[in-house]
C-alpha cells in the first residue's frame, strides 16, 4: 500500500490512479487518511456512489435489519420468483 500526504501530492492523478494496480494509495492529511484510490472492477458508477451514500446505507441497515426481526424473502427467494414471471 502506498501513502501520500495531501500537500505532497502534486503529481499528475493519472500517476496516482496507475499506482493503484499495486495496491491502495492512501491520501493523508497531518499523518491521518482522508481518502483512498482503491481500483474499481465489476461495477459500474451508480453502485459506486451508492456504495458510500450514508442515506442509502441506512436504508439497508434499516431492512437487514427489519428481515432479521419479522423476517420476509431472502434475496434469493426473491429471485427465484421475479424468474417464474
Amino acid at each position: 500500500m502506498k501513502s501520500v500526504e495531501l500537500g505532497n501530492a502534486t503529481g499528475p492523478l493519472a500517476d496516482y490512479a496507475a499506482a493503484i494496480e499495486e495496491g491502495p494509495v492512501v491520501v493523508t492529511k497531518r499523518g491521518r487518511p482522508v481518502a483512498a484510490l482503491i481500483p474499481i472492477r465489476k461495477a459500474d458508477l451508480e453502485s459506486v456512489l451508492l456504495s458510500v451514500n450514508p442515506r442509502f446505507q441506512a436504508i439497508i441497515k434499516r431492512s437487514r435489519s427489519e428481515y432479521k426481526r419479522k423476517g420476509g424473502l431472502s434475496a434469493e427467494e426473491l429471485r427465484a420468483r421475479l424468474a417464474k414471471e
